[in-house]
């Protein structure tokens, strides 16, 4: 989804910041967290998949692999990090009650400072304005759920992801399958944004689905909420907010597990630092690392997100 939707759609969700800070999400292996389909084989004989509810345990991401510890840099030659974040992108950046940078990205950033022993400073920007700010030396990495592109990459280099936005499928809560395959799938009706990333993914490997193209999330959630569609397909941040809000009635939950396929969904999210800053990138990959390594990361995970998008 592009990033000026993302932030429109968690706009509408500022209200569950204060509920979220004691709710779960998200954990589960670098290398096993995608439900990634390959193109449907043959109809598989008439077997259908058993509809069964939705008790998954929580899951936190985990996109390090223990086998490849990075090497600690030298990181005497660092005193200071200036991170620049966005305004207002709940609930990973926003402004606190005390009038201070709050978030899951700040507390990140801050968490990585501790780790690097440095000071460390939080200073907020429009979205739009990061990276020049970063160019002109008025900063020195930007942590604002930055999702890495081959055009900024031309103009930053950036750390490991620390996370990912996946998607994924929901349906009403009478009709849950634990697992989703294309076959499963075959003539039902399936709900996503006309002209998104999501659709093109249904498209390529859904492809005896029944799509159904929607203008926006307002739309495709009220079909799915009235029973116009068996599911819908979309960001699965959002529609874990949604189907933990007071705005989807309690109708709704995940089917099937995230799908996070890079060619439609994007490499993750990361640290852009300014081009060239090797020791600051490796600084800061080698304090994600250790932040997760120590169960930081999933403590922190946990405290801001209320249903694992996972």
């Amino acid at each position: 989804m592009a990033r000026s939707q993302q932030a429109k759609l968690l706009k509408t969700v500022r209200h569950l910041i204060g509920l979220a800070a004691a709710a779960c999400l998200l954990s589960a292996a670098s290398s096993g967290l995608a439900q990634t389909p390959a193109k449907p084989a043959p109809a598989a004989p008439q077997a259908s998949p058993q509809v069964a509810p939705q008790a998954a345990p929580q899951a936190v991401p985990g996109f390090w692999d223990p086998r490849r510890r990075p090497e600690r840099p030298d990181l005497s030659r660092l005193t200071v990090i200036r991170f620049l974040t966005e305004t207002d992108y709940p609930p990973f950046n926003y402004t606190g009650a005390d009038g201070n940078p709050a978030g899951f990205n700040v507390d990140l950033a801050r968490a990585l400072c501790e780790e690097i022993k440095v000071t460390c400073t939080v200073q907020m920007r429009r979205f739009e304005t990061l990276v020049d700010a970063l160019s002109s030396n008025r900063g020195d990495a930007i942590i604002a759920s930055m999702a890495v592109s081959p055009q900024l990459r031309a103009r930053a280099d950036f750390t490991d992801p620390y996370y990912r936005v996946p998607a994924r499928f929901a349906s009403r809560k009478d009709a849950v399958m634990p697992e989703i395959r294309p076959e499963y799938l075959e003539g039902k009706k399936v709900g996503v944004i006309a002209g998104s990333a999501h659709e093109a993914y249904l498209r390529a490997m859904f492809t005896d689905a029944e799509l159904h193209g929607y203008p926006n999330d307002e739309a495709l959630r009220t079909a799915l909420r009235r029973g116009e569609v068996d599911f819908i397909f979309g960001d699965a941040i959002s529609l874990a907010f949604w189907i933990n809000g007071t705005d989807s009635g309690d109708c709704c939950a995940f089917s099937g597990g995230p799908f996070v396929e890079s060619r439609f969904f994007g490499e993750g999210v990361g640290i852009a630092v300014r081009k060239g800053n090797d020791l600051l990138r490796q600084a800061l990959n080698w304090a994600l690392f250790r932040v997760w390594e120590k169960g930081r990361y999933t403590d922190l995970w946990l405290r801001y997100f209320s249903v694992s998008p996972f």
